[in-house]
């Protein structure tokens, strides 16, 4: 009896060593290769991808599908962004809008960019903002209509800002003041 409890003490210390060593073991060699076999499916999985967009963008179907879509996405653009050449045209465009509006006093002039010096630091590589200012008189119904058409016009015409003052040729008439803005392709450098 006294060897069957030596022998079972034996037993019990030399399966908790081995249990011990093994829990070692596991977290000092296996658990790492685990993370790295799984970083390296994690990888592999990237690659594919990569690889079957790279192989699906090189046949000709996809090729043509992809151009059609850079020339609906610049189209687009057309509709929020105007031409460096023509941007000088966008204050002749107001002024004809004012024009059929009907709105009395009409002055507009562009801001200098220099103002804006600290926001072209994060602005878009090929897009600028020009501002522009503009002030008339009207009344509520011709303020309304000029209002709604800068803003149907096309390239987008921004309102930022406007002012309403009473004005002084009667209660009908008011002196407004607005602040406007428009995206501009840059130039190209070169």
């Amino acid at each position: 009896m006294r060897t069957y409890k030596k022998y079972m003490l034996t037993m019990s210390v030399v399966w908790a060593v081995s249990f011990v060593l093994f829990v070692l073991a596991y977290f000092l060699v296996i658990s790492p290769q685990l993370q790295v076999k799984a970083q390296l499916v994690k990888e592999v999985v990237e690659k594919q991808q990569e690889y079957n967009a790279a192989v699906n963008a090189a046949q000709e179907d996809n090729k043509k599908k992809l151009a059609d879509e850079v020339d609906g996405l610049k189209s687009k653009l057309g509709d929020y962004a105007v031409e460096f050449e023509e941007s000088a045209n966008l204050t002749f465009d107001i002024s004809r809008i004012a024009a059929d509006k009907q709105v009395g006093s009409f002055t507009v002039k562009t801001t200098e960019q220099s103002k804006d010096a600290d926001r072209d630091k994060s602005a878009p590589k090929y897009l600028q903002e020009n501002r522009i200012d503009i002030s008339f008189a009207s009344n509520f119904g011709q303020f309304a209509s000029f209002l709604n058409a800068l803003e149907r016009h096309r390239p987008v015409i921004f309102v930022d800002k406007f002012k309403v003052s009473r004005g002084t040729q009667g209660e009908t008439v008011h002196e407004v003041d607005m602040d406007l803005s428009v995206l501009v392709k840059k130039r190209p450098e070169g």
